[in-house]
Order: C-alpha cells, then sequence, then structure tokens
C-alpha cells in the first residue's frame, strides 16, 4: 500500500536527507521523499499510524506530517482514476500543483530545489538567479498604432479597430545578458585608457610624462575609475559584502576583496602618499597606485559573467527547443463552425479540427479522421506514427498530410509537453550525490584562500626582493583573484541541467540527479512482463466452455460484462473483442479487483471470478482434470489465460495473446553485453514466463508474483550487495519501483507506477533503458572532468599565484592575468558540459 505525506518544515536537501533516513528507521515502511513538493510517498508493508511518524520526525527536527491519499488498492482502480483525473494528476510527470511557486533558481542550486519569485542573487552564492523555462504564456496585447492599449485578451482596439498584438516579453536571462554587455562596455571604455597609462610607465621616455607629471596621470585614472567601480562592477561588491555579512563566503568574496583592497589602497596612496614608507614609492617619488589592476580585475570577471550568462542560456536549450514545440493558436469548432482560437481559450472536451502540417494544441484522442503524427519531440522517435480514431494525441506534435477532428482531453499544465517541461525544469535543480563532495570542498575553501593569501602577503614581506612589501602586496591580490569556487560549484549543476535536457529530447524523462547518478552503477535489471516486454495492447484469442450448460457466448457475456469494469489491459482487450461480436453488457455489482489475482463481481446474483489458479483457491472454485490440461497447454505456447468460474465451478477459461515487442530482445541483447543481468519478474503463470524467458534468453525470471513478492525480492537482491534499476508500467509495479534503486515506469503505464519511479521512458520500450544508462555514462564522465579541471586548476593556479615559480624562473602572476584565468576557469566548465548536447543516444 502506497501512501502520499505532505511534509512542512523542510527548506533544503539536507532537511529533505533527515526526514527520509527518519521514516526509514521504521522497519515496516519504505519512504520516498521530495522537496519540491515536500511530500513523503510511503510504502507500508503494514499500516503504520500517522502518530508514529509524526513521533520519529519530532525527533528529527521540526517537521510536521499531514496525510493528503492514499493509492488505492487495484480493485479501487477505476474510480481513483476518476479522481486523479479531477485532481488534474494524469501522465509521466509532476501535476501542476506540485509545481515550485518561483521561477528562478541559483545555477549553482545551493539550496537544492528552492526557487525564488524575484529576480536578483543567490543568497548564499552571490550568482545570479536564473529563470526557469516555462510552457505557459503570460501574454498581453496592445494595439500597433495606440501602444497606450493594454488587454489581457486579444481583440480590436478601441480606438482605431486594428487586431490586437500579442506582446511576447523578453525572457530574463536575455534581460540579464543585455544589461551584463551594456555594462561590460561602460567598463571597457574606461578601463582601457587606465590600462594604457598604466602601461605606458614601461615604455622609456614616456610621451604621456610630456604632457603631465605622474602625479596627475594617477588622478585620471582615478576619475576613470569611478564609473567602474561604482557603476559596471559594483555588484561585485554587494556580493561580496552579503556574502560576509552572512558568512556564505563565496567567489565574490574573494574578487570583492582583492580588487577592493587594490583600489582602496591606490585611493589612500593618492590621498595620504606621506604616511607610507620609501619601499611603496617610485622614482617620481608618488606611491605606486593599483587602479588599472582593480579595474581590469573588475572588468575582466564582468567578462567571464558576460560569457557565463551567454553560455548558462544554452544550457537551457533542450527545454527551449521543447517551449517552442507548444502552439500559440487552435482551431476550435462552435457550432460546427470553425474558428481560430488561442491554446489557452481550449477547455477539457472541446472539439477541434487539425490540419496537415498543424502542431497539435493540447492531448487528446481522435474523433473523426485518420492522421500521420510524427511524436519525435516527445518519444525520440523519428519514424511518424498512424493514429486513427480513439488513438490518443500529445500536445506540440505534428500532424501529416491529413485533417482531422480532435477531444481535447488535457488543456495547459496538464499537457504531456507542459509535464515534461516541468519535470525537466525540476530534474535540473536536483543535486547529485557527487556533488556532496564539491560542496564540501566549497565549504572550506574561500577562508583557506584567504589563509593563503595572508601567508603569501607575510612571506613576500619578510623574505621578498625589494620593494618586498609592494610583490607581496600584489601577489597577495593575484592569490584571492585566481581563485575560483565558482568553478567548483557549478561541475555537477551545468552536467546534470544538459544531460536531463538531451534525455527529455530523446523519451528519457529524469526525475532527480540522484537517479542519473544511480543508473550508471546498476548491475541488475529487473524487468516486468506486460507492457514493459510485451506491447501491453493484448487480444483475444479464443473463449472456451467445458460446462454443457454454457456456450462460449454465454461465458463471453459475464466475463465482458464484469471486465468493463476494469481498466488492466488485459480486461480492457476482452472489453473490445466482445464489443466486436456485439455482446450485449449485463450489469454487475459488487465488482472488485484482487490485485495480482484477477476480478471479481456478481451478475444477476451469481457470483463471477475471472483469474489465475489463486483467484480460483481464493473463491473456492473447483477446477475439472480437463479444463487444467487444457490451461497447461496454452501456457506452455506462452499464452496468458484466465479461469473463469461461475457460484464455485470454473467452467472455462479465455486465452489471451500479448506480442512481444520488437525492441525487447534487442534492448535486453545490448544491456546483457555492458555486464547487466536482466531478470524477469511477472504476475503470470510459470508457463508462460519460461517460454518468454527463453525466447528473449533472460537470466533469469520470476512467475505468479505478488506486488509484494515483487518488492521482496528487490530488497533480497539490495541485501546481497546488488544495485537493482526496476523496470514496470502497472499499480502492482508501484512498491518495486520505489523500493528499487532506480525505478523505471513506462510512459505508456499507470500514474500510479509512474509517480513511484525516478525514471519515464516516454516511448514506453525498453531500448529507453538502454538510452538512460547511455546518458548516465556520459554525465557522470562529464562531472569527474569537470570536478578535475575545476581542482587542478585551483591547485596548480594558487600556488603559482602566490610565487612559487619566482625563485626557480623569475615567474610571477599579474593579478590582470589572474583574473582573466579566474573568469574563464567557470566558463571552460559550461563549454565541457555543453559537449553532453552532441551525444548521441541511438536505438
Amino acid at each position: 500500500m502506497i501512501h502520499t505525506y505532505q511534509i512542512t518544515g523542510m527548506s533544503c536537501d539536507g532537511c529533505r536527507i533527515k526526514v527520509e533516513n527518519a521514516l526509514n528507521r521504521i522497519p515496516e515502511i519504505s519512504a520516498v521523499v521530495t522537496l519540491v513538493p515536500p511530500e513523503a510517498k510511503i510504502t507500508m508493508k503494514q499500516h503504520v499510524s500517522l502518530q508514529k511518524l509524526q513521533h520519529v520526525l519530532s525527533e528529527a527536527g521540526d517537521y510536521t506530517i499531514t496525510n493528503i491519499e492514499t493509492h488505492p488498492s487495484h480493485h479501487e482502480k477505476s474510480s481513483h482514476k476518476k479522481e486523479q483525473s479531477h485532481k488534474k494528476q494524469e501522465g509521466p510527470v509532476n501535476n501542476s500543483s506540485k509545481k515550485t511557486d518561483g521561477k528562478y533558481y541559483c545555477p549553482m542550486h545551493c539550496e537544492g530545489e528552492k526557487t525564488y519569485d524575484k529576480p536578483g542573487n543567490c543568497p548564499v552564492c552571490g550568482m545570479h538567479l536564473v529563470q526557469q523555462p516555462s510552457v505557459q504564456k503570460d501574454a498581453s496585447y496592445t494595439c500597433p498604432m495606440h501602444p497606450e492599449i493594454m488587454r489581457d485578451q486579444p481583440g480590436a482596439c478601441p480606438i482605431c479597430g486594428m487586431d490586437l498584438v500579442p506582446i511576447h516579453g523578453e525572457e530574463e536571462d536575455d534581460k540579464n545578458y543585455s544589461l551584463l554587455t551594456r555594462k561590460f562596455k561602460i567598463a571597457a571604455i574606461f578601463t582601457v585608457p587606465i590600462f594604457i597609462i598604466a602601461m605606458s610607465e614601461m615604455i622609456h621616455g614616456n610621451p604621456l610624462f610630456n604632457i603631465m607629471d605622474l602625479y596627475y596621470w594617477n588622478w585620471v585614472q582615478l576619475i576613470l575609475s569611478l564609473p567602474v567601480i561604482f557603476y559596471a562592477t559594483w555588484m561585485f561588491f554587494e556580493r561580496a559584502w552579503h556574502s560576509i555579512v552572512s558568512w556564505n563566503l563565496n567567489m565574490f568574496t574573494l574578487i570583492g576583496m582583492g580588487a577592493g583592497m587594490a583600489w582602496l589602497f591606490s585611493m589612500i596612496a593618492l590621498f595620504f602618499p606621506n604616511i607610507f614608507p620609501d619601499q611603496f614609492k617610485t622614482h617620481h617619488g608618488t606611491v605606486y597606485v593599483y587602479f588599472e589592476a582593480a579595474t581590469v580585475i573588475l572588468t575582466l570577471v564582468l567578462l567571464g559573467q558576460l560569457l557565463e550568462a551567454r553560455a548558462h542560456g544554452k544550457t537551457n536549450s533542450a527545454i527551449k527547443e521543447l517551449l517552442k514545440l507548444a502552439p500559440n493558436k487552435a482551431t476550435k469548432i462552435i457550432n460546427g463552425e470553425e474558428r481560430e482560437v488561442t491554446v489557452d481559450d481550449i477547455q477539457e472536451n472541446d472539439l477541434l479540427r487539425v490540419k496537415p502540417g498543424e502542431k497539435i494544441p493540447v492531448d487528446g484522442s481522435i474523433k473523426e479522421g485518420s492522421a500521420n503524427i510524427d511524436e519525435s519531440m516527445i518519444t525520440g522517435e523519428p519514424i511518424p506514427i498512424d493514429k486513427k480514431a480513439g488513438d490518443k494525441v500529445s500536445s506540440g506534435t505534428i500532424n501529416g498530410n491529413k485533417s482531422f477532428i480532435m477531444i481535447a482531453e488535457k488543456v495547459g499544465s496538464e499537457t504531456l509537453l507542459s509535464r515534461i517541461i516541468e519535470m525537466v525544469n525540476v530534474a535540473s535543480r536536483s543535486k547529485a550525490p557527487i556533488q556532496k563532495l564539491a560542496d564540501k570542498i566549497s565549504g572550506y575553501f574561500v577562508p583557506i584562500v584567504v589563509l593563503i593569501a595572508l601567508l603569501t602577503f607575510i612571506i613576500w614581506g619578510v623574505y621578498g626582493p625589494d620593494p618586498s612589501y609592494v610583490y607581496a602586496f600584489v601577489n597577495a591580490i593575484a592569490v584571492l583573484i585566481i581563485a575560483c569556487p565558482c568553478a567548483l560549484g557549478l561541475a555537477t549543476p551545468m552536467s546534470v541541467m544538459v544531460g536531463v535536457g538531451k534525455g527529455a529530447q530523446a523519451g528519457v524523462l529524469i526525475k532527480n540527479a540522484t537517479s542519473l547518478e544511480k543508473m550508471n552503477t546498476v548491475d541488475v535489471i529487473v524487468i516486468d512482463k506486460t507492457g514493459t516486454i510485451t506491447e501491453g495492447k493484448p487480444s483475444v484469442e479464443k473463449v472456451i466452455s467445458v460446462d454443457a450448460n454454457f456456450s462460449e457466448n454465454d461465458i463471453l457475456q459475464r466475463i465482458v460484462s464484469l471486465n468493463n469494469h476494469s481498466e488492466h489491459p488485459l480486461s480492457q482487450a476482452t472489453v473490445r473483442y466482445g464489443k466486436e461480436r456485439n455482446i450485449v453488457l449485463k450489469p454487475v455489482a459488487n465488482f472488485e479487483a484482487v490485485i495480482g489475482k484477477g476480478v471479481t463481481g456478481t451478475l444477476e446474483d451469481t457470483a463471477l471470478a475471472l483469474g489465475n489458479e489463486q483467484l480460483m483457491t481464493q473463491v473456492k472454485a473447483k477446477l475439472l482434470p480437463n479444463l487444467r490440461k487444457q490451461v497447461e497447454e496454452e501456457q506452455k505456447a506462452g499464452k496468458t489465460v484466465s479461469y473463469f468460474a461461475i457460484e464455485n465451478q470454473a467452467v472455462g477459461f479465455i486465452v489471451i495473446s500479448d506480442k512481444i515487442k520488437q525492441s525487447s530482445k534487442s534492448a535486453i541483447e545490448r544491456l546483457q553485453q555492458e555486464g547487466l543481468k536482466v531478470f524477469m519478474f511477472t504476475g503470470d503463470n510459470e508457463d508462460t514466463a519460461k517460454s518468454v524467458t527463453k525466447t528473449l534468453n533472460l537470466d533469469g525470471y520470476k512467475a505468479q508474483m505478488l506486488p509484494e513478492d515483487k518488492l521482496n525480492e528487490i530488497i533480497r537482491l539490495q541485501e546481497t550487495g546488488k544495485k537493482v534499476a526496476m523496470a514496470g508500467d502497472g499499480i502492482n509495479d508501484a512498491p518495486a519501483l520505489s523500493q528499487a534503486d532506480v525505478g523505471i515506469a513506462m510512459g505508456t503505464g499507470t500514474d500510479v507506477a509512474i509517480e513511484s519511479a525516478a525514471i519515464t521512458l516516454v516511448k514506453g520500450n525498453l531500448i529507453g533503458i538502454v538510452k538512460a544508462r547511455l546518458l548516465s555514462t556520459k554525465v557522470m564522465r562529464n562531472i569527474k572532468e569537470n570536478l578535475f579541471f575545476a581542482l587542478a586548476y585551483n591547485v596548480l593556479g594558487i600556488p603559482i599565484a602566490a610565487g612559487i615559480l619566482y625563485p626557480s624562473f623569475g615567474l610571477l602572476l599579474s593579478p590582470m592575468i589572474a583574473a582573466l584565468a579566474m573568469s574563464f576557469s567557470s566558463v571552460s566548465v559550461i563549454i565541457n558540459s555543453l559537449r553532453l548536447r552532441e551525444t548521441k543516444l541511438e536505438d
């Protein structure tokens, strides 16, 4: 049984881990806790009271747990799905009610998945907050001739009558890039003259001194530095100050200290030169000033931020490409007339005309006509799919060369495209476990760098050549400037963001970074049969009666009437079979779906049961030897057979076959080639399971498994040290999906299975597991490369800046070169992450 609870009091990923660990200390349950939304999904082996759950959370901290809903057992599935539809909770991704309220997040994910309502800087690291892409359109409309006219909806201008046109606001990322560009231009305009003045001192017979003395040129440098310091780069000092006040020391702490000290030192030297000893003075009698160092450093850092902003925009390119798929207009049929409307005006059950070449506006099903749909942008499948009346279609996919009428079933944030984008957004902001190492190092990084800078100043001041204190000051600044915790902090989230987006384009939806990392360590794959290995679209072969009192049609009528209350794929197959034969349905009372066994009900005061042998035992139905023999023969051929009993006597059976997906065999072979063991756990009978195992050359199987059996077997494998990934699509797979190290749901499966899984395969075939594993391998390799670059850069750069090469080679690192190197270190990490966009996740 799976229960969903709301958790209050969590503010960061550390809280989430604390709550999850506290709940999992209760032996009767298995809990998975998410920060966004703040919920706990708890699989219970036996019922645990809310009071007991609250007790363990109170011991862990100030957390509160409240009940939201309980995922029903199989017999409640029909009403549950209606309830889900009412609550807008269907599909492979988190529903809109679970969205984060904020639109902005820190690219370094300092506070986990936390988002903010307004743009600005991260309160922890000082980085500029990034706007997360959203499929929602906050469009307003204006008149091209009268811009003072503003409306929330399209229409005509009340002044001139012209059609109002939509205003598409500029994205925050673009606004930030434009602002940084403007500030960089201003900084460069004033910094270049300062640099020229400072460097001219190296020219023999400096021509500038023919105009005026060095003392006055120093004043010119001060004046030129003011726009750079107090406008173009002032934000760096604000971030530095905030980092010190909040004690969230970061890159801007070091930049603010280094550049700030250089500029303040120069100011004091200019106004109060007599307080400095002769060692600090030039042969002109003036004190050395470092306006050029301060301004060049800040301008180069600004350039780095500018390049980073542009590169960061590309990391979201996958989501932005998905956003472009969302159509703006649709053709709505109103009282038989076709009218063009905005997508926002579409409601459930509206009839829509989709013309050749158009994008499908919302999720729904075809009512009239047929179509050839290009679904590659959603599933990653390049071959267009033929659709007919009754088939489902998804928003953003492209119609071929036919026109059809569809019924709108999911609109706005409920559409598959919208929810995919939301899932990718949330996953992109999640932290991979490997990032804990980077976070731990970053926590000590800035204090250590400040200490190294202080030691550098002391050592150079005591042992350095004349002017020793000048060398000491310059090298200390170089140490502060070259250190870059930012590169270390960006190493993991940039790779995760690009990787998750790449997966979404290939039809592999990653719910969080943890599952993406774990997928790389999995050594056992457990797969369900129906809907996972097989197509999940079974068809009835025949109905057999072994009782002379009931014809095959009599049995079929009862079976179809009973199964009409169930949404299980096998049940729906029998209903379709009955409709094709014009079977008249009869009312059934007391319907119940018995998980892993079958269904029961009452028709005309007669008890009916349809299912496997376990169900027959449960309802105490007798199985005649002849009946059992016929069933066993069908099962040995790999067919699924359900016994049918009236009262306490089995009177016949129904034979159903489910075709193995073409992709299953090749996917399993590729997984086995990588050294993984592939097992099948199924509720089907032993003979059917054995037949499928032999056909696909699986490493093993277990048949006639109930949901708790699958769960317990997953736990047993984990206890032997195995890392297990479980792939399934049914409600009976949900507990095992939650327990597995990585749960993988078929996008064609049930909502509960998808909610319980960490990875969803939109296309719903096993090739997606191959893609997910390849993606995991590539992302983890990229993260390790980033971490190596960031760590190696700092390990080598800081000693060089401190002057370690000076005794042997006479080499010193200018603070300006240090600033350039620091800026490009972060950019290099992002550029390396962007290489993941070229990864090919081939079928």
